[in-house]
């Protein structure tokens, strides 16, 4: 069963569906999408029967949380729901893990309350539910924190506006040690039997340790190869106490001599607003039909003829604060700045806080195409 939402839907996965014949619930957006595509729709009550029977359940956006919650009762479903998407529950079930790790929870009424000076630096405040980086503040310094409360201040009603509370809730914030190490993006599933299956793993680069931007993630056949087995045992270890079964994940850690440390985990979805089509730009192959049909990954077929490339997932946000909402991206420009672009999804800023997502092949050896995409603030491609 395929859950389709706003904001976006990616027309790989449309092209998939058509051609595959999995059921859709029957809402609102895909109905938008049947107009013009040959899906099939699923009605609300034969779906609810579907996944309370135990079938598995693939989300295009975090927004399908908030009608599992008023619809679906199976624990199977709602736990692991209720685990990986609040930030502080999972910190709390996860501690055994991680028993030295900081971690502090507390409403957005009480953040100015708190005293600065009692609290250790550094770390990092985010909303306890969260997506995209939105609403997410590295601390070092009394500075930082300040600029960190004003900004709440000034956008957790836009957060609102964008986003229902199951995806983002500004109501509560989590204050946890800053994560050393570097940064990786894994979509990943857990079987029938609980055992994890990693289906892509991606690096998350930075233009500086302030940058919380979405804008690079990279995966190769070395990255894959190197770290798939640590997550997989990773992962394994983290569902001894959550106890998913046929359950889609997308998680993102850090990793520092060896130790793996989560930053989030996001329930029945990969890689948000289509980014998990990386897969299908790489490789070949898409994650959600994997993960659907059970099928095994074979790595080495995968990955034949690409040593040496490297590929790239950008989601186009960290938009110009001064944005009217009438100027246009010039896109072609903005392409030209690649080697060998694999696709390009238009998005409407003013929706998803982003200019769109861009899929790009380049060397590993090269980096300057990867220094110009985490450093540009886009203005040269901006019109009014």
């Amino acid at each position: 069963m395929i859950m389709l939402e706003e904001p976006f839907v990616s027309e790989t996965l449309i092209e998939w569906l058509e051609d595959s014949g999995h059921p859709v619930l029957d809402n609102r957006m895909a109905r938008s999408i049947a107009a013009d595509h040959d899906i099939v729709l699923c009605p609300e009550d034969e779906a609810i029967r579907r996944i309370e029977g135990g079938e598995r359940l693939y989300t295009s956006s975090e927004n399908a949380l908030a009608w599992i919650s008023e619809h679906v009762e199976n624990e199977a479903v709602v736990h692991p729901i209720e685990v990986f998407k609040d930030k502080a529950l999972m910190r709390r079930v996860l501690a055994p893990l991680d028993p030295d790790f900081f971690f502090m929870t507390c409403t957005a009424d009480e953040l100015r309350s708190l005293d600065f000076a009692s609290l250790k630096t550094p770390f990092v405040l985010k909303p306890s539910v969260g997506f995209c980086s939105v609403g997410v503040y590295p601390i070092a310094d009394e500075n930082d924190w300040d600029a960190a409360l004003d900004d709440i201040d000034r956008n957790a009603a836009t957060w609102h506006d964008m986003y229902p509370e199951s995806v983002i809730g500004a109501s509560s914030f989590v204050l946890e040690g800053y994560i050393e190490g570097t940064e990786y993006a894994i979509d990943a599933f857990f079987d029938a039997e609980g055992e994890a299956h990693v289906l892509d793993v991606l690096r998350h680069d930075f233009a500086s340790p302030a940058d919380t931007s979405d804008r690079l993630y990279c995966t190769s056949a070395r990255i894959v190869s190197e770290m798939a087995p640590e997550f997989t045992a990773w992962l394994d270890r983290v569902n001894g106490y959550v106890g998913a079964k046929n359950f889609p994940v997308h998680v993102e850690v850090r990793v520092q001599d060896g130790v793996i440390r989560p930053i989030e985990f996001n329930p029945l979805r990969f890689a948000g607003l289509g980014g998990t089509d990386i897969s299908w730009y790489a490789y070949g192959f898409r994650t959600y039909e994997y993960y659907l049909e059970d099928r095994a990954l074979d790595w080495d077929a995968l990955a034949e003829g690409k040593a040496g490339k490297l590929y790239v997932m950008s989601m186009l946000n960290g938009c110009p604060s001064d944005l009217t909402g009438d100027e246009t991206f010039d896109y072609d420009a903005f392409c030209a700045k690649f080697s060998h672009v694999l696709a390009l999804r238009k998005m409407d800023y003013r929706a998803t806080a982003s200019f769109g997502f861009l899929f790009f092949e380049t060397d590993e050896d090269d980096p300057s195409e990867r220094t110009f995409l985490v450093n540009t603030d886009f203005k040269e491609f901006l019109t009014a």
